[in-house]
């Protein structure tokens, strides 16, 4: 496929397209989709509401793990992003996060159309259990995933960078650098959009029988 092809994907045409408590209800499985993934404080919905630019798109919510379903958006017939539940910090039932994680780990290694995940983490605290959980996830199922290290602005630029070479290193000790890319991120700056944008265009780009 030509750059000029990949190129082609406009994020500000997102549409909300359905909401799934289980794998079983998400769209069919054809097509391209990304998925986005962090714990509840994050900043996952600022991130989709700032990539395609539409502030009422994702939900945002002065309580953390409101969001407990997958939310499909679409770009096209065959493109979507999916907001996947927020993980980690929500003050609910341990039952109830075991099985939000059996559903995020389900959707994460049957998805056949998932082409990459994009796990966030706030720069100020990264790689916490659950996103070492999710990133081996992604990694035992050879999928790629992109780290967004958001609220980067609450940073300087020395100490941000510093940070993401701090998680680089991490990855690599941890043995999950494989197929993982790591960036700052900032959603109210829109620091970082170009990367992130580049980097779903890549794995949002269709075989040419499916465009």
């Amino acid at each position: 496929m030509s750059e000029s092809n990949v190129e082609r994907i406009n994020y500000r045409r997102a549409e909300f397209l359905t909401s799934a408590p289980t794998l079983a209800e998400c769209p069919e499985d054809f097509g391209a989709e990304v998925a986005f993934a962090g714990r509840s404080n994050a900043g996952k919905s600022s991130a989709i509401n700032a990539l395609t630019g539409n502030s009422k798109l994702a939900r945002t919510s002065k309580t953390p793990g409101r969001t407990q379903l997958i939310n499909f958006f679409s770009l096209s017939e065959h493109q979507r992003l999916v907001d996947l539940p927020g993980y980690g910090y929500a003050k609910v039932a341990r039952s109830m996060k075991d099985e939000w994680q059996r559903h995020l780990a389900f959707y994460l290694e049957q998805r056949n159309c998932l082409k990459g995940l994009v796990l966030l983490m706030d720069i100020r605290q990264p790689l916490k259990e659950f996103d070492q959980q999710m990133l081996n996830w992604a990694v035992s199922s050879g999928l790629p995933a992109h780290i967004l290290l958001t609220k980067s602005d609450k940073l300087k630029n020395g100490p941000a960078n510093n940070a993401r070479f701090a998680v680089e290193k991490a990855l690599k000790e941890l043995q999950l650098e494989q197929g993982v890319t790591v960036q700052n991120f900032s959603a109210t700056k829109h620091q970082g959009l170009d990367k992130l944008e580049k980097r779903l265009n890549e794995w949002l780009a269709l075989a040419p029988e499916q465009e």
